[in-house]
């Protein structure tokens, strides 16, 4: 019997003990940076299995498991653990028990497929050579990035791995399938934050202050032509301003309106580049209009680069372990992932597990209330996890 077959063996033994773990993760979800009873159930589950174990950036776990000759290849696994401020709506028996916080964006499915990746390779280690690296990290959904602090904090050395491998829930891809991409894969992501600035004033007298109000939805409407007109149409970025605050009757022009949004982009020069003419824009328009303005834009995520070779060796071994037919390309998105910082150091895989089930009405969106995922790609997730940290030479 074939090293994939014993893997997928064991994948579909364990399918149910490891949806009842997705299910306490899902019900005990935690936000970025706060992960503390997630990291100790990682560290719980780890120590069962007999694998060994450090931490790192605080809450992150990293897990080491030595095949036979361990020193011939190292291959790092990573899971993000984080849940996100969002008031679950699912009517589900693992719904989440802490209030405003939910695993919407499928980060207790990710957790859950690198444990059992992990218990099917410490059970097969005397079958496959090499080192795998277990990394479990905290806080992908809030800047700087869990990933950027466990990579200061050393987790990409002693071993270094040759190759690091990720995956993601993705709701519009049916369960049962993967799909994986070469090269550039998601965008990179900044925080923009603005805060415009008057003495404020009666609504009957706008030539007494500076109209706050006025000013922001014209550098609104200004910033996307600015963004628009100077990018290359074949390279997408996308700006979006998604808060504005300021102002709370009818009758008063705010002294102070705040701005808060994202933006990506595919292109690391055009992204700075953007950056300044955003700076630019901001600061010449309000001080034209008589108010003043405070700008941050808080650099995040890179774009995340799926290195051709190791995609490939992947993308060859998903289809050896799932059927050709049940592998398919990956499209960019827009989104971002920190993730682009492992691929920034060592070459990364940054694939994709299908979640999405219609005829259960599991198709909503991830970062939304009612996503849910098809439990049967668990099994999946676990078994090509393992099979990759187990295979990919």
């Amino acid at each position: 019997m074939s090293l994939e077959q014993k893997i997928k063996d064991l994948a579909q033994q364990y399918a149910g003990e490891f949806t009842e773990v997705r299910r306490h993760l899902h019900a005990h979800p935690e936000l970025s940076y706060q992960e503390h009873a997630t990291s100790a159930f990682v560290q719980q589950k780890l120590q069962s299995y007999g694998i060994p174990f450090s931490i790192k950036a605080t809450t992150g776990v990293v897990g080491i498991i030595e095949g036979k000759k361990p020193q011939s290849r190292v291959i790092a696994l990573r899971a993000d653990m984080d849940a996100l401020p969002i008031k679950e709506e699912n009517d589900v028996p693992y719904r989440s028990l802490n209030e405003g916080v939910m695993h919407a964006c499928g980060h207790d499915v990710h957790t859950t497929c690198l444990l059992g990746a992990a218990k099917i390779l410490s059970e097969l280690k005397g079958e496959w050579e090499g080192t795998v690296k277990l990394i479990f990290q905290p806080g992908e959904e809030k800047n700087p990035g869990g990933a950027s602090l466990m990579i200061k904090d050393g987790v990409l050395e002693n071993p270094k791995p040759q190759g690091i491998f990720g995956l993601h829930v993705h709701p519009g891809l049916d369960a049962g399938l993967l799909s994986f991409r070469k090269g550039r894969v998601m965008a990179s992501a900044d925080e923009i934050y603005i805060t415009i600035k008057s003495k404020g004033g009666h609504a009957a007298a706008p030539h007494l202050t500076a109209d706050t109000i006025l000013i922001a939805s014209q550098l609104i409407v200004s910033l996307q032509q600015i963004i628009s007109r100077n990018n290359n149409p074949l390279s997408p970025s996308v700006l979006s301003i998604c808060s504005f605050q300021g102002g709370h009757t009818t009758n008063v022009i705010p002294s102070e309106v705040k701005l808060m949004g994202t933006f990506r982009a595919m292109d690391e020069v055009w992204r700075f580049k953007a950056h300044e003419l955003i700076r630019k824009q901001t600061i010449g328009l309000v001080e034209s209009m008589g108010a003043e303005v405070d700008l941050h834009i808080d650099v995040g995520y890179p774009t995340v680069d799926n290195d051709p070779e190791l995609t490939d060796k992947g993308w060859n071994k998903a289809k050896i372990y799932m059927g050709e037919d049940h592998v398919q390309e990956t499209e960019m998105r827009m989104g971002a992932e920190d993730f682009g910082y492992y691929t920034q150091a060592i070459p990364g895989c940054f694939y994709r597990l299908g979640v999405r089930n219609e005829a259960r009405g599991i198709v909503h969106n991830v970062h939304t209330p009612r996503f849910d995922v098809d439990e049967k790609a668990i099994e999946i997730g676990m078994g090509m996890m393992a099979c990759l940290g187990a295979t990919i030479q």
